[in-house]
């Protein structure tokens, strides 16, 4: 099996090709080789099983995934994206990397024809929902995203769903909650303070809050997006139908809680690091985000997350901090 992956320098990107060098095969079928591309050159594993090639690749560029696409890979992950703050902030990079490079490798896979019709898993976001909403959604939920960031992954949507109905590509959306708690440092994304203020803390370092503890999310740690992942790669397409876009299971909380799991996982000297400075411009975005979710749907297909925010934080620490951090 041949796999590409779009965006493989992101940090989902990193961990999802770890998890294939270190398993060597995917749904069970021995990976031949691996493509890794994004706009700044990913980095290769040293000690992969199968062959690597990295490409430095602006998808947003004519014929850009066409050359993606020369070795036919039968599995295709589809990552690159700008995150949600950056895409409100700028609106036409927004479009061109978030719209206009999904719909190039779209076209790409649909010029090639001659038989050719790859699975590809496509990252979205539960950005797409947008208020006003019930107490919990449910899987037939309209999609009415109040952010740039949620209409362009909307929009991905739909053009996944129509070219899997034509027959150029086997498609399933993914949409990911919030995932947390992000290792590294932090991105441009809205959602940046959920994991801040469990990460820095437990760094030594001081967190900003930016919305006030009541604001409720749907949470996913790395480990369980990488697990989305590939669980989606194996699906069978029959067993999904035609609506192709699932919502991912998470955690719903309140940032209060969130702070609270904190304190119970590491201490209240830890939690304490934690400094309100209110932020209107971020609250804005958050409110118009969805907090609680009912996937049956994806539950049903066999995709898992953690049942709780303190689980999420202890997969922090043993994943990121070598299990080994103590109050």
């Amino acid at each position: 099996m041949r796999i590409l992956i779009t965006g493989a320098a992101g940090m989902i990107g990193g961990k999802l090709v770890r998890r294939l060098v270190a398993d060597g095969n995917l749904a069970g079928e021995a990976i031949e080789a691996l493509t890794l591309a994004d706009w700044v050159a990913p980095e290769a594993p040293g000690d992969a099983p199968f062959a690597v090639e990295t490409r430095r690749v602006d998808l947003g560029e004519a014929n850009a995934a066409a050359t993606l696409l020369a070795a036919r890979p039968g599995t295709i992950f589809h990552l690159a994206a700008i995150v949600s703050g950056e895409a409100e902030a700028d609106f036409d990079k927004g479009y061109r990397v978030n719209l206009d490079g999904t719909r190039r490798l779209f076209e790409a896979i649909r010029a090639i024809g001659d038989g050719y019709r790859p699975r590809l898993v496509l990252a979205s976001s539960i950005a797409v929902f947008g208020a006003p909403f019930p107490e919990t959604i449910a899987d037939d939920f309209f999609e009415t995203p109040l952010t740039s960031y949620g209409t362009q992954k909307a929009i991905d949507e739909l053009l996944l769903a129509d070219f899997t109905r034509r027959g150029f590509m086997d498609g399933i959306g993914i949409r990911l909650p919030t995932i947390c708690v992000r290792p590294g440092k932090p991105n441009k994304a809205a959602s940046g303070f959920f994991s801040g203020i469990i990460r820095e803390p437990l760094n030594g370092e001081e967190a900003v809050l930016p919305v006030g503890e009541d604001v409720r999310h749907w949470h996913a740690s790395p480990r369980s997006a990488v697990n989305f992942l590939l669980h989606a790669a194996g699906l069978d397409g029959a067993a999904v139908g035609s609506r192709r876009n699932l919502t991912m299971p998470g955690v719903s909380v309140t940032v209060g809680e969130q702070i609270a799991a904190l304190a119970s996982v590491a201490g209240e000297a830890v939690a304490a690091r934690i400094r309100r400075e209110p932020d209107p411009t971020i609250a804005r975005i958050v409110a118009g985000w969805p907090r609680n979710f009912v996937p049956e749907r994806a539950l049903a297909l066999g995709f898992q997350a953690e049942r709780s925010f303190e689980e999420i934080i202890r997969i922090h620490i043993e994943d990121e901090l070598g299990g080994s951090w103590v109050k």
